[in-house]
């Protein structure tokens, strides 16, 4: 019996009964670019290094995304393996790749650096006349989410009656993220005044020449940002995703340590009773430093 082709058993893969709307979304965006690539051969003839070289050739891409589609091909493969379409993964226990420091990128809880009181006022300064970025910042604050999901929303993800949109997280696995109302007014704003239509992404940027709108990229953003914050000396090597470490410390303490591990979508919970510890040391330094002004 012929092997059948890549597309056939992505479609298969695809059309599995269970899959929640977004995470179909999601397969479907990651798959489409390597099955134009590799859809019409047929499974078995994909080797390791026609994946590998795939994948080493996605630089284009942010560091989270490129770490979500090797994790959708990997499931894929899986996948053709229980169909018995192939005999072993091709790219079974392929090391994710790591993160550049110099492109800002990171393991997103590698480090737990947030923000104080004063430098979450000076950002908010920094981009008060920028609307798309303060509804960026404001999102990525007030969420948790990675700035790698809220790239990936669809204007049509925001439930702004519920104030909450829905994103695929680490693992393949979908959660819930919530905003408070000074985000949503941020967001309405910016819908209304500063959002170009002519693509389905809730972020959009047009090109300055086509004048082509598409959906905005991590560097488009990572460029605005550090243009946003150079001025500012208190705001030195802060990073984007440093706001959802900073979500994450604003909240220990006010909720249960299981209910802040799904709101940050984290698969262990050593992860989230990390943010505990910091909370625990700042709380002992500012008692110090208390002490120190009584005496």
């Amino acid at each position: 019996m012929a092997s059948p082709t890549l597309a056939t058993v992505a479609t298969q893969f695809l059309q599995r009964p269970g899959l929640a709307k977004g995470t179909l979304k999601a397969y479907e965006s990651t798959l489409m670019p390597f099955l134009a690539a590799y859809g019409s051969w047929t499974i078995d003839l994909l080797e390791r290094h026609d994946v590998v070289e795939y994948l080493q050739d996605l630089t284009h891409l942010a560091y989270m995304t490129r770490r979500k589609q090797q994790a959708t091909l990997q499931a894929l493969f899986n996948f053709a393996v229980e169909q018995g379409h192939i005999k072993a993964n091709p790219i079974a226990r392929l090391k994710q790749p790591k993160p550049d420091p110099q492109k800002d990128e990171h393991n997103s809880d590698d480090t737990i650096r947030y923000l104080s009181e004063a430098q979450l006022k000076c950002l908010y300064r920094a981009v008060e006349l920028d609307t798309r970025m303060k509804a960026i910042i404001s999102l990525l604050h007030r969420s948790g989410a990675r700035i790698s999901e809220v790239l990936q929303l669809d204007l049509d993800d925001i439930d702004f009656a519920e104030q909450r949109f829905q994103v695929l997280g680490k693992g393949n696995k979908q959660r819930w993220c919530f905003f408070s109302q000074d985000t949503a007014v941020t967001l309405s704003e910016y819908i209304r005044n500063a959002r170009y239509s002519g693509s389905v992404a809730l972020f959009t940027a047009q090109q300055p020449i086509s004048l082509k709108v598409s959906r905005m990229s991590y560097p488009r953003v990572h460029q605005c940002w550090q243009a946003l914050i150079a001025p500012y000396p208190k705001l030195e090597a802060v990073r984007l995703h440093d706001l959802r470490h900073t979500f994450a410390t604003e909240r220990v303490g006010l909720m249960g340590i299981e209910e802040l591990r799904a709101l940050m979508g984290h698969q262990d919970i050593q992860t989230t009773l990390r943010y505990q510890k910091v909370t625990s040391r700042r709380a002992e330094m500012v008692a110090k430093q208390a002490l120190n002004t009584l005496l």
